[in-house]
């Protein structure tokens, strides 16, 4: 994996590759096709399959505060290494060379985890190590982005190793991949040198919690999530981000996300406060681990109505319901979309207005014949 600009990873061929190798990567790469939902006792259009809906937060305070929202994710990994079912966590974390990017981590303790916790709002490729992973005899707890884990199931489908190596697999809710770029002028913007930072953390520590910037000679500066996300790292999120069928996290065993308290007028609320966790169990191994997160006393949540998420997440909701339109602009500019079957895309697109899908439809179209002079 390289990077090129404005700051988005990309494959890069190395060389020639055998036709096995070519015909995996076509069955695993999620800008071919994703992953098509699994059977689960309750479905949603919007939201996927699920166990059970529950908001919640971790027990411990330093899990809580640690963590972007409430510390679920966190808390669920900590379990299953605590409980024996891996050994190891396989996520991201902070390079300590370039504070605002991300590299692999192995976590094999819950301080290593809670080291690194909190969201990563810029590239990372935490699947480009899997065929060496999967080739050592380690259970190993995956966390990554829905089209990570997407890809992982997908390549399960052709290597029966994915399935004895990685018995658990968790992700969040994806408000789409933002560039270097983004956080660089993040950095600028509160008055620092990208090339100086000594740490950076895009949020958490709070929930949302702020970015905070931290430069080698001592100066410190922060800003609000609103404005970190809003403002700069919204604007620079990938093409591909903005058409995806499944940012819900759709075939993690359990995913989880911000459960973003609404303010007056409907919108969800940035305001500081304790962390609170969307939790979504989505298999029977998902729904073991929370069960044994929760009999611990690592976790507490409560169930809630899935139409409660519509309120948290409004965001992700429109966003399903117009990949219909939008990819439908793409194939008529001749634009390639990736397989999504199964993914309900349909059925959430009869939830949005004439105008608003013609909108997304045209805007779409532009956007590509604009990409393309």
């Amino acid at each position: 994996m390289e990077t090129v600009s404005p700051g988005y990873s990309r494959p890069r061929l190395v060389a020639p590759l055998q036709q096995d190798a070519e015909a995996r990567i076509a069955t695993a790469c999620p800008g071919a096709v994703v992953a098509p939902w699994s059977d689960a006792p309750a479905r949603d259009s919007y939201w996927g399959p699920s166990f059970q809906v529950l908001a919640g937060h971790a027990t411990d305070p330093d899990v809580r505060f640690s963590g972007s929202s409430g510390g679920a994710l966190s808390a669920l990994l900590i379990q299953a290494l605590s409980s024996g079912l891996v050994e190891r966590v396989l996520h991201v974390a902070p390079d300590p060379d370039y504070p605002t990017r991300s590299r692999l981590q192995y976590s094999t303790s819950a301080q290593e985890v809670i080291a690194n916790a909190g969201s990563r709002y810029t590239a990372s490729s935490p699947l480009q190590e899997i065929d060496r992973i999967l080739g050592e005899d380690v259970r190993t707890a995956f966390v990554g982005k829905p089209c990570d884990v997407s890809a992982l199931r997908q390549l399960a489908t052709v290597d029966a190793r994915v399935a004895e190596r990685i018995p658990i697999a968790l992700s969040f809710f994806c408000g789409g991949m933002p560039s270097h770029a983004g956080a660089d002028r993040i950095v600028r913007e509160m008055g620092l040198d990208p090339a100086k930072l000594a740490r950076f953390r895009y949020r958490g520590n709070g929930w949302p919690g702020v970015a905070r910037a931290e430069t080698v000679d001592g100066q410190v500066a922060e800003m609000s999530y609103a404005d970190s996300w809003g403002a700069h790292l919204s604007k620079e999120v990938q093409f591909r981000c903005k058409i995806c069928p499944d940012a819900v996290g759709g075939v993690a065993d359990i995913a989880c996300a911000d459960a973003w308290y609404g303010d007056a007028d409907g919108y969800p609320s940035f305001e500081e406060q304790e962390g609170r966790s969307l939790i979504v169990t989505r298999t029977d191994k998902g729904e073991a681990l929370f069960r044994s997160a929760v009999e611990a006393g690592a976790l507490t949540a409560s169930p809630i109505p899935v139409r409660d998420i519509d309120l948290m997440q409004p965001a992700q909701a429109r966003r399903k319901r117009l990949v219909v339109a939008r990819t439908m602009s793409c194939r008529l500019a001749g634009h390639a979309v990736p397989k999504m079957n199964g993914l309900d895309v349909k059925k959430a697109a009869g939830d949005a207005s004439l105008g608003e899908q013609s909108r997304n439809f045209f805007g779409m179209l532009r956007r590509i014949l604009y990409r393309r002079k």
